[in-house]
């Protein structure tokens, strides 16, 4: 008798909203109380326009609720700085020179994440490089959101021939439903939890609809 395959599961990779420092201590309660209502697996941080000098008293806060919720904790742009602050890895945009400085600092202690993937050809050179993921959708950056029915065959494709996990973003908790259910590895959420009335009931809501897909995908 072949053995039985696990069952496809989906994790939860949350987005912060461009933070500053005067919204940073409000942001940070919010966050830890998230990380603790349901399991996200990682979270990346985004810096508001000319809040870069500030980003060790930004993320501060907010790594010290991921480690105690065991949530990785990357940072968008410069990857010295998710070195030097501590942080669990960096998020960057595209292939080619950002993407090689990432992989060459950081790489194999930290986690290099890649988005802004104008192509499918694009990906592949990402997960050939080394990235430890690959983003799909992100409605954020240089390269336009893709449109729902894009997007999923994207993760389908992804998810049929690579082993490098895809992170694939959802607008709503239905969109990351079908997303669970097309075997993406993590489904990315921004607005959906944070700009919800209770950012913890969303994030519990997330996360039932990616069991829901991922059943589903069964």
């Amino acid at each position: 008798m072949p053995p039985v395959p696990p069952p496809p599961s989906c994790s939860i990779y949350l987005v912060t909203p461009p933070l500053t420092l005067a919204a940073a201590p409000a942001f940070a309660s919010v966050f830890a109380e998230v990380l603790g209502a349901a399991r996200v697996a990682s979270a990346r941080v985004r810096f508001a326009p000319g809040a870069d000098a500030d980003a060790k008293a930004i993320v501060a806060p907010l790594l010290k609720a991921a480690v105690s919720a065991e949530c990785a904790l990357v940072l968008d742009g410069d990857p010295r700085r998710a070195a030097r602050l501590g942080a669990d890895g960096a998020h960057v945009e595209g292939v080619g020179e950002a993407l090689e400085a990432a992989i060459g600092s950081l790489k194999p202690e930290r986690i290099v994440g890649v988005g802004a993937l104008r192509t499918r050809d694009d990906a592949m050179t990402a997960g050939e490089e080394g990235a430890d993921y690959v983003m799909f959708g992100e409605p954020y950056g240089s390269v336009p959101a893709m449109a729902p029915e894009l997007l999923l065959e994207r993760v389908r494709w992804w998810a049929e021939i690579f082993e490098t996990p895809c992170v694939a973003w959802a607008e709503s908790l239905e969109t990351a439903r079908r997303l669970a259910a097309a075997r993406a590895d993590f489904v990315a959420a921004c607005e959906v939890v944070w700009a919800a009335e209770s950012p913890a009931a969303a994030v519990r809501s997330l996360a039932a609809a990616l069991a829901d897909g991922a059943a589903e995908a069964r």
